[in-house]
């Protein structure tokens, strides 16, 4: 992919909506953090049909859909694109499990155990990563490392405290 292509296909800023957000554990609030970070600093973001951004992403859970509000930098709409959350609830619901057994394993377990945990996780990540990939299709071309990042921000809205 040519410089100015690459420019004109990502996101340069990314907002959460956490409105129904009450806490979050310091460990969660650490994986939104990276996500953010890595997500801006390098991926490759490219609505179907559109002339090119960079673009504002602004991320909701509202009505059992996640909304993928997509701005100019100047912050002028130019797309909504929804998906249902049905099917992500299962793979959602297992990695926040192994999250969670993940991050226990790593106060004590031996190192074997939390690389063996970590690989299941990473595991579920990458399920997770290439359904939100093969939902977009069509409507927003992502490549793999945007759609890490972004499936991890999915999971962080949908902790509701």
């Amino acid at each position: 992919m040519s410089e100015p292509n690459k420019e004109r296909s990502r996101i340069c800023e990314i907002n959460l909506d956490e409105r129904s957000v009450v806490r979050r554990s310091a460990d969660v609030e650490h994986e939104r953090a990276v996500a953010i970070f890595d997500l801006i600093e390098e991926n490759y973001f490219s609505p179907v049909d559109h002339g090119g951004g960079p673009y504002c992403l602004h991320l909701a859970i509202e009505e059992n859909r996640l909304m993928f509000d997509i701005r100019s930098e100047a912050e002028v709409e130019i797309a909504i694109v929804t998906l249902p959350l049905l099917p992500f609830r299962r793979i959602v619901k297992d990695y926040f499990s192994v999250c969670e057994v993940y991050f226990e394993a790593i106060k004590t377990a031996s190192p074997s155990k939390i690389e063996a945990i970590d690989m299941g996780r990473r595991g579920l990540h990458n399920e997770g990563s290439e359904l939100l990939r093969e939902r977009l299709e069509g409507k927003i071309e992502i490549d793999f490392n945007t759609a890490r990042r972004l499936f991890t921000l999915l999971c962080v809205l949908h902790i509701r405290g």
